[in-house]
């Protein structure tokens, strides 16, 4: 079941009760209470052990069954009890109306043994006593008015509390002690009203005590004092008074207190009265960092962080003091603060690693390093002194407590020990690790690892290019042991040295036409100021590449040969060379064009151009420029890989052999001429060809008969006929002319 409480005014219980009921089979009745509700009443002082009421249950008819009772719910605190025969409800412990006023019990009556129970409801009253007297919330409390406030005015409401209800919870107020008719009080209320003004009353300040009394029997009262009323509420006063410091404007404190220590009160008096001489105290400036937290009531100024003198040592803060009146008026004041130095620093080094070199074989005493610490604390605080601490090597040096410098006990032998780890410290704490090497003295010449390179490269490299990585080591340390490459002797311009890396690189285009071979020396040197230095003999040897072309003496030859020569017959040489060195500078030859039918041949290794077929200078062709000459272009080409080749032009002359007659153009010439022609005509000319060349086609004319009379004129050159006497048809009419041409 889910069972729901209301109040008188309708209001429900915010939560509800769950009520889980068994049923058991059973044939047994259970004792029934004679009522399902008793009430009783018992005054709150009533002693333990007081008799309340008494409950009854009956049991069924015929039961032989004892009905025994218990209170089941209601009392968690244990103030009542019942008999468990009988059924009497008694006071267990004191009871108290204020703690709780009504009581509800369930009490449960059980027959026999059965598991079957029955309840009822008793409702028990606890009657209030006046044993509680008004109490004030505050045992003081203080107000002001205002001196204009008329008669009737409300200043103040007195309120008083008392447990108890009824008339022994109703209060009433009184006045118990009057100072002054100028005030009265409500009794009912509490309300503290002007009776009167108080403008001309001399006195600034009133204390009424007021007393609370309950309408109980026997009353029971309380009293509340109110003091200074009107030394804070009448504005007579004119806040024509700055707040005037009274306290020191210097402070010390040490820098290692606690936060929330008390560094300084600061004290401001102001004699104006009431408000207009209510000092507050503010921090205008000086306190950036928030160092310090200054109460505004109090003046009392406290420390807000931990401070520290090496950071800052002192502090200036423009401190105000402000009084409450209108307007306010303030006065300023500069509190200086003194850190005081507390030895709360480490010393520290200036550098946690100090690296240095000192030479060997030095006398002792030789000064090596200087050590330096500080220490950011004051006074005694920051003197320092200076120790080496035990470790490797260390009794080989000295340092001074004071100074910090370090100076050599003994002579230092590099090859012995090198490198010295010593760690130095001041008095307090604080540790330097001074790294210490010995200085080497130059005893080693650079060495190359050879005495003398010999390398081969192609002529092909480019310029720049790493022919060789030299490598010279130095067992000297520092300067002495720092190799520089050079060279020295002549390498024609070709080749450089990188000074650090010792790489060799080419610094122009190699040509084994022109050098095919570089001797030069490599030197090692360090970079001290004696400079001993090593050397070793480079040679360079240059790999040829195909890179030249067979180049012919001439590019245009003549020559010339007779006709009718017999094959075989040498007409030239040639001649084509080739830088190249191998199968590379090897030349062959050929005829690359102009020999049609073959006609001449080349032999390849020699370059002699020769006849192939008897030649005939009359016998024109094609493929000549002249009847009498052959142009033949020559191909020479070396045996590299790809073959690189070039060319050159042959002319050749064929040469002639006077053995062709003349022949004349016709057998016979035919002229008709009148004769009335005149003396010096001409009548006709005569042409032959001689297929021989030079002078042995030259012709010549002559009439070799026919012209007896000398009527003609033969020209020997041209063979133009020309009339030179003159003719009559009637004495001669025909002339026959035998002409030669040779």
């Amino acid at each position: 079941l889910t069972v729901s409480a209301r109040d008188g005014g309708g209001l429900p219980s915010a939560t509800n009760a769950a009520v889980t009921v068994n049923i058991l089979q059973t044939g047994s009745a259970p004792a029934v209470f004679e009522r399902s509700r008793y009430t009783f009443s018992v005054p709150e002082d009533t002693p333990e052990g007081s008799l309340i009421g008494t409950v009854k249950a009956r049991e069924p008819p015929n039961s032989l069954e004892v009905v025994s009772y218990r209170i089941s719910s209601g009392d968690p605190h244990g103030r009542f009890s019942i008999d468990p025969q009988f059924g009497i409800i008694r006071t267990k412990n004191q009871l108290d109306h204020e703690t709780q006023s009504v009581v509800v019990l369930t009490v449960q009556s059980q027959l026999g043994t059965s598991p079957i129970y029955s309840s009822t409801q008793v409702n028990i009253s606890v009657i209030d006593i006046n044993d509680n007297p008004p109490v004030f919330l505050t045992q003081s409390d203080r107000v002001t008015i205002s001196h204009t406030q008329p008669p009737g005015t409300a200043v103040y409401i007195a309120h008083a509390e008392d447990k108890d209800s009824g008339l022994n919870g109703a209060i009433k107020y009184s006045i118990a002690s009057k100072q002054s008719n100028a005030f009265s009080i409500d009794p009912s209320l509490g309300v503290v009203n002007l009776t009167r003004t108080v403008f001309a009353d001399k006195q600034h300040e009133y204390t009424l005590h007021i007393a609370a009394e309950d309408s109980g029997i026997p009353p029971l009262t309380s009293s509340l004092m109110l003091d200074s009323l009107a030394a804070k509420i009448v504005i007579l006063d004119i806040n024509d008074n700055s707040p005037s410091f009274t306290s020191s404007p210097l402070s010390c404190v040490m820098e290692d207190v606690e936060v929330g220590f008390l560094v300084q009160r600061i004290i401001a008096k102001d004699p104006d009265e009431g408000r207009n001489g209510q000092v507050t105290y503010h921090i205008l400036s000086g306190n950036e960092n928030k160092a310090f937290l200054l109460d505004k009531i109090t003046g009392l100024l406290t420390t807000a962080q931990l401070l520290d003198r090496e950071i800052q040592n002192r502090y200036n803060l423009t401190v105000m003091a402000l009084d409450d009146g209108s307007p306010a008026l303030s006065a300023t004041q500069v509190l200086t603060i003194i850190v005081l130095d507390v030895n709360d620093e480490t010393p520290i080094f200036l550098k946690q690693l100090y690296e240095t070199a000192v030479r060997e074989n030095q006398d002792p005493g030789e000064f090596v390093l200087k050590v330096e610490a500080v220490d950011r604390d004051a006074g005694l605080n920051s003197l320092l002194r200076y120790e080496i601490l035990p470790g490797t090597g260390y009794e080989k040096f000295k340092m001074n407590p004071d100074s910090g410098e370090l100076v050599t006990t003994a002579s230092l032998d590099r090859e012995t020990q090198e490198v010295f780890s010593i760690k130095g410290s001041p008095s307090r704490s604080s540790t330097a690790q001074l790294y210490l090497m010995v200085l080497d003295e130059n005893d080693h010449n650079p060495m190359f690892a050879k005495t003398q390179y010999q390398i081969s490269v192609r002529e092909d490299l480019e310029e720049g290019s790493p022919i060789l990585d030299l490598f010279a080591s130095d067992k000297d340390d520092g300067l002495n042991g720092e190799v520089m490459y050079s060279l020295i002797d002549d390498t024609f311009g070709v080749f450089a040295i990188d000074s650090v890396t010792g790489s060799i690189v080419t610094t122009k285009a190699l040509d084994r036409e022109t050098k095919s071979q570089y001797t030069f020396r490599a030197v090692a040197s360090d970079c001290s100021t004696h400079l001993p230095r090593s050397s070793t003999v480079m040679t360079i040897l240059i790999q040829d590449v195909n890179d030249n072309v067979p180049k012919f003496e001439q590019s245009y030859y003549k020559a010339s040969v007779w006709e009718g020569q017999s094959p075989k017959t040498d007409i030239i040489q040639v001649f084509a060379t080739d830088l190249d060195s191998g199968l590379n500078g090897e030349t062959e030859y050929s005829i690359l064009s102009g020999n049609e039918n073959a006609t001449f041949l080349i032999d390849s290794a020699r370059g002699i151009l020769a006849t192939n077929t008897v030649l005939d200078h009359e016998n024109a062709s094609s493929y000549r420029e002249m009847a009498s000459s052959h142009r033949l272009v020559l191909l020479a080409s070396d045996r590299g890989t790809p073959s690189l080749t070039s060319t050159a032009t042959v002319l050749i002359t064929v040469l002639d052999v006077n053995d062709n007659p003349p022949v004349f153009s016709s057998p016979e010439y035919h002229i008709h001429v009148k004769e009335s022609i005149p003396v010096g005509s001409h009548v006709t000319e005569v042409s032959a060809n001689d297929c021989d060349a030079g002078t042995n086609a030259e012709i010549t004319y002559a009439i070799i008969s026919g012209n007896d009379r000398g009527h003609f004129h033969l020209d020997g050159k041209t063979g133009s006929v020309d009339l030179m006497k003159t003719l009559d048809y009637e004495d001669t009419m025909k002339f026959t002319l035998i002409i030669q041409a040779t």
